[in-house]
């Protein structure tokens, strides 16, 4: 069976060949990391609570794959978490664990792709079958409002998630669109690089959750 249940994969999801292989290997080196898919990481108040939904590209090896929550145990998730507290959009100290009691608010945060992939680079089929996962995902919220796409791979897997086409809606850092009924908002990813090249500064990336705060607010 691939799939618990429509929106999440299996333990050992045999979907992606190259990804599972992969993750096996992985589990041979290091069993004592998660090392699986990823799942949705959701708030205390539950699915009826999540107007906004954070979707990233994949976890990262020594990251989410090796804690089993998204963007927890890599700078990206140093960066992410702290603007989240900053903007209210989740409370408590955030420690790079998942047992740190970090807990978020109105707000959820999944991967595009939800297995670690070689080399941080997913390939178009993977994108392509995950998405499997992403559309119910993005269903399961009846009250969401607005979904962040981090990077151009997670807009494009997003926007078509939304039954929309990628033409249409060019990333860009910054993008407010609406889109298959929410407000598609759209961030460089806040990945070590990006912020190390000045692709994206700290000042860039808060000023993208001030404009959804002061969205979900009107």
């Amino acid at each position: 069976m691939a799939a618990l249940s429509p929106s999440e994969p299996s333990r050992d999801c045999p979907l992606c060949p190259r990804l599972h292989d992969f993750i096996a290997e992985w589990r041979q080196r290091e069993p004592s990391w998660f090392n699986a898919p990823v799942p949705t990481f959701l708030p205390l108040g539950g699915e009826d609570s999540v107007r906004l939904l954070i979707v990233g590209l994949a976890p990262g090896l020594r990251g989410a794959n090796r804690t089993g929550r998204p963007f927890t145990g890599d700078y990206a998730g140093d960066l992410l978490y702290s603007t989240l507290i900053a903007r209210g959009f989740a409370r408590g100290e955030f420690k790079a664990r998942p047992d740190d009691g970090l807990e978020l608010v109105g707000t959820a945060i999944t991967n595009a792709v939800r297995c670690v992939p070689p080399g941080n680079k997913p390939v178009g089929a993977e994108i392509t079958t995950c998405r499997t996962f992403l559309v119910p995902t993005i269903a399961r919220f009846p009250n969401l409002r607005a979904v962040l796409a981090l990077g151009s791979i997670a807009h494009q897997s997003t926007v078509r998630a939304l039954g929309e086409r990628v033409a249409a809606y060019p990333f860009k850092h910054g993008g407010q669109l609406p889109a298959g009924g929410i407000t598609l908002f759209s961030s460089y990813h806040c990945s070590r690089y990006n912020t190390n090249t000045g692709v994206l500064t700290e000042d860039m990336f808060v000023r993208v959750f001030g404009e959804i705060a002061a969205f979900l607010e009107n």
